[in-house]
Parts: structure tokens; sequence; C-alpha cells
């Protein structure tokens, strides 16, 4: 059996050069910070001896102290979703040595603005907060002073940072995969009036049949769509033709409109395809199955707590807005386009 744990050891687990994993593990340049925090990470638990002429970052990287995660009750109700990302964000704030708290606030609670009490405690250093509650409850946080970073969520009136879906070019690259099927023909279905997010998704939309030359027919997009079976049977059965392919805000109403198309006889995808967002559950578990982007919710937690430490750290810089790339899964409920 070997007892010790080499840095050759490191870099073969982590597929990478002896070079970087020795650049990491004695502090100097070369390395991402990401590639950094993963070979430490890796090194403590093989249980690397860190030899007297190499100093272990590890330490530096943890502090005491606490962090407090606050959601609407809806968000924290959507475990499909924002479930990872809230447990990605406990693994980190554990690996840094911090404590989590967590707090749900009521409908009652936004419109009171009733502060969490757990924002009371010197021991909370900075909050994150998941997902849309209301802009005005959102700034009564901000304005206790505790540094503060929104997952999923921005707004003009809100001056934080924000770790963010790219929901436009996310969009963009859904329609043109579309396109490249030869489908023309192209409608979208979803609630701009929702969020941010949900408006930017249609912005995408209109950027690539803009630049596509695609005809924007206003019948074929519904913009205060319902997550409901009866609102979608109701809104496609009033269309006098179909458009060949649908592009939807999430798989929940990608999911319905799969659905719905069927009921009327609609096959998919050899007459009509779809293209939802999020890689959710419905995505996956619908028949056929429905393409999508994939959201990264892992990417999700671990670069809102990396801000929210970083923001601690520097409470004077000029807010930032990172926006995380998704990734187009191609399923069985996207085709060409029929003749």
């Amino acid at each position: 059996m070997k007892d010790k744990v080499t840095m050759q050891d490191i870099a073969e687990r982590l597929n990478l050069s002896k070079n970087s994993v020795s650049q990491a593990l004695s502090g100097k340049d070369g390395v991402s910070e990401d590639t950094r925090k993963l070979i430490v990470e890796t090194a403590n638990q093989m249980g690397y001896v860190y030899s007297s002429s190499l100093r272990s970052p590890a330490p530096a990287a943890r502090r005491a102290g606490t962090i407090a995660l606050i959601a609407s009750d809806f968000a924290f109700s959507m475990k499909s979703f924002f479930g990872e990302i809230y447990l990605t964000v406990e693994q980190e704030a554990t690996a840094r040595g911090m404590n989590l708290q967590i707090q749900s606030i009521s409908q009652k609670a936004a419109e009171q603005l009733l502060i969490p009490g757990i924002l009371q405690n010197p021991s909370v250093e900075g909050v994150l907060i998941l997902s849309h509650i209301t802009t005005d409850y959102i700034n009564s946080i901000i304005a206790t002073g505790k540094p503060t970073v929104l997952i999923d969520h921005h707004h003009p009136y809100i001056h934080a940072d924000s770790i963010l879906t790219n929901n436009r070019f996310s969009a963009f690259e859904a329609i043109h995969h579309l396109a490249q099927l030869g489908h023309r023909k192209i409608g979208m279905l979803g609630n701009t009036s929702l969020s941010p997010s949900y408006y930017e998704r249609f912005e995408g939309f209109q950027l690539a049949m803009n630049e596509l030359g695609l005809p924007v027919r206003e019948e074929w997009i519904l913009r205060d769509a319902e997550e409901s079976a009866i609102y979608m049977l109701k809104s496609i059965q009033s269309l006098e033709e179909q458009p060949s392919a649908w592009f939807c805000m999430n798989d929940g109403l990608g999911f319905l409109l799969c659905s719905t198309l069927q009921q009327l006889g609609v096959r998919v995808p050899e007459q009509v395809s779809i293209v939802s967002f999020d890689n959710g559950y419905l995505s996956q578990i619908s028949t056929p199955t429905i393409t999508t982007m994939d959201v990264n919710l892992k990417l999700y937690g671990h670069k809102a707590v990396e801000q929210l430490m970083w923001r601690i750290d520097h409470p004077n810089e000029p807010f930032t807005e990172l926006l995380l790339p998704t990734k187009l899964l191609v399923r069985q409920s996207t085709g060409p386009a029929p003749e």
C-alpha cells in the first residue's frame, strides 16, 4: 500500500500536468483560480502532505463566519431547479469554513418589508438572494449594509452583484438550432412579464429571427403564456395556422405544449418541433424528450459563493454581473422542418 501521496498522483487523478499541480500547491501563477481551487481540494481529500518548501493555500481560502441564503417560499418550492443551487451553495460555504443559514420569505413578509432576524446577527457577513422576491424587498435587504449577491435575478433599480444565465444568447442559439433544421415558421411561448430572464429570452428570440431574416408573426408570439393545460389547449386551437417549430421559455411550457399538440393529433417532431429552456425534470420525462438549453446549476452555486466572498473583501468595488453559458441538449422533440 502506498503511504505518501505525490504531486504525480494528484495530476493523474485530475488528468492535469504535474507542473500545473506544483504551481497550484506552491501558490505560483500559471493556473486559473478555479483550477487552483480544484487541485487544492483534491490534494486535501487525498491526504497530500505539504513539504516545508511549499505553503498550503487551503487555509487562506477558509474563514470563520456565516452567510445567509434568502429566497421566496415559491422559489424554495421549485426544488428541481433551485434545489441543486442551494446544495452547491451549502457545499461551497462548508468548503470555505463558513456556516450557512437559510431563510424563506413569505409573500406577506415581502409585502411588509420584514427583514429576517438572522440579518441582525453580526456574524452574518453576507447575503445570497435566490431568484426574484420583489425589488423593494431586495433593496431593503441591501440597505442593511450586508454585502449581497443575487442569483438568477437582476433589475435596473437593484444595485448589487448578480449571477445570471446568458438568456439572450442562449435563446439565440435555440432559434439557430431550429433554423439549421430548416424551420422558417417559428413561434415563441412564454410570459415576458414574470421576470427579466424571460424578457431577455424573448429578446434573444427576436435577435436570432432578425439576423436570420425570418418573419416574426404576432399570432405566434404568446407572451402571456400560463403553465396550464386549459390555457395551452385554447391557445393552440385558436391558431388558424401552426408554426413548424416553437421556442418555449421554460420546460414546463414545453412539456404542456408537447402533450397538447399530441392530444390534437399533431406529431412531434415530424410536424412541429419544440425547444425549451432549463433542462428540468419535465423535459427529460416528456414523450418525446424535449430539446432544451441546459443551465449549469452547480456553477451557479459555486460562482455565487465565490462572488460573495470577493464582495465581502472588496465592498467598494463596482458591482458586476456574471453571465453563465448554457448548453444545447438536442433530444427527440426537434427534427427537420416538414416540407
